[in-house]
């Protein structure tokens, strides 16, 4: 080895002193968004060539991303260029058709969308899926299975173990719901909520599961700009209160551009562009690709 070794060499072979199965063939840990702060940390996400292919259509190709533990990240794009997709392929949803994926320094090749969300990615969804007949402080607790697990005899019963787990979950709902304001709304049905106060229901029901990793599919859709000013500020309070990664999807530019530490830009499948907002800006590709009609959101 070279004598002249700079610091960013020395910080991959730190990292990849934790991987089991380091193979030196595969690519090096891509650094080009993560943060100073997460800097000679294992990235907790650490996407190698992920792709796959629908019959003969590449929906997905050659996807390398490294995301820092405390990272804020985004994955922005025209409408069909794979970004949902990658969301799905991240939690198990779909088998990729190559590359895979280390998590927290473990591969998660053949594990399943449980096991996954089990090691600590939740995620949202495009599409508001929140059961509606539900409060919204029962929406919180249906994704608490690492605080309720007593016995139907338990809850029949109500046991000690029962009383004992339900007031922790109530307690840790209530935090949650504490975190966008909404301890008022917790007996209010899901279904009767105004479209924004759903999102972040959403939200904070994927933040339950006590997640590592936090993917936000569009969660400023629908919302208005008062209201995606709040969101912009809760998203950096989520990350700060439970040091954790967050990756958000979004088309609203302007809290892409106000939030988001590094972006990764797709067109048809493939990474065009990767940097801090700023590079994403001035990038001719990018601009061509997608932000050109709406580049004065981005620069709002």
């Amino acid at each position: 080895m070279s004598a002249n070794i700079n610091n960013d060499d020395m910080v991959q072979d730190v990292i990849y002193d934790t991987y089991e199965n380091y193979d030196e063939s595969k690519p090096t840990i891509d650094y080009t968004l993560l943060p100073e702060r997460d800097q000679g940390k294992t990235p907790i996400l650490d996407i190698q060539g992920l792709g796959i292919d629908f019959g003969g259509l590449t929906a997905v190709d050659e996807f390398t991303l490294s995301i820092g533990p405390t990272e804020i990240a985004g994955i922005i794009g025209p409408n069909g260029a794979g970004k949902t997709t990658i969301f799905n392929l991240l939690t198990k949803v779909y088998k990729p058709t190559r590359g895979t994926f280390l998590f927290d320094g473990k591969d998660t090749a053949g594990m399943t969308t449980t096991q996954i969300s089990r090691m600590g990615i939740a995620r949202t969804f495009q599409n508001i899926r929140l059961f509606d007949k539900l409060t919204v402080e029962e929406n919180g607790k249906t994704a608490m299975h690492d605080v309720l697990d007593y016995s139907l005899f338990s809850g029949i019963f109500h046991a000690r173990k029962y009383r004992k787990q339900e007031k922790a979950a109530h307690d840790r709902a209530m935090e949650l719901l504490s975190i966008f304001d909404m301890e008022d709304l917790a007996d209010y049905k899901a279904g009767s909520l105004p479209y924004g106060a759903q999102r972040r229901l959403e939200i904070l029901r994927a933040l339950a599961t006590s997640p590592k990793v936090l993917l936000l599919d569009e969660p400023a859709a629908g919302m208005n700009p008062s209201e995606t000013a709040d969101l912009m500020n809760n998203i950096r309070k989520i990350r700060d209160t439970f040091g954790i990664a967050i990756i958000l999807i979004e088309h609203d530019m302007n809290l892409v551009m106000n939030v988001c530490e590094g972006l990764a830009v797709l067109n048809f499948g493939r990474i065009i562009a990767k940097g801090r907002p700023e590079e994403i800006q001035a990038n001719p590709a990018v601009i061509e690709a997608y932000l050109g009609k709406q580049k004065g959101n981005a620069n709002g």
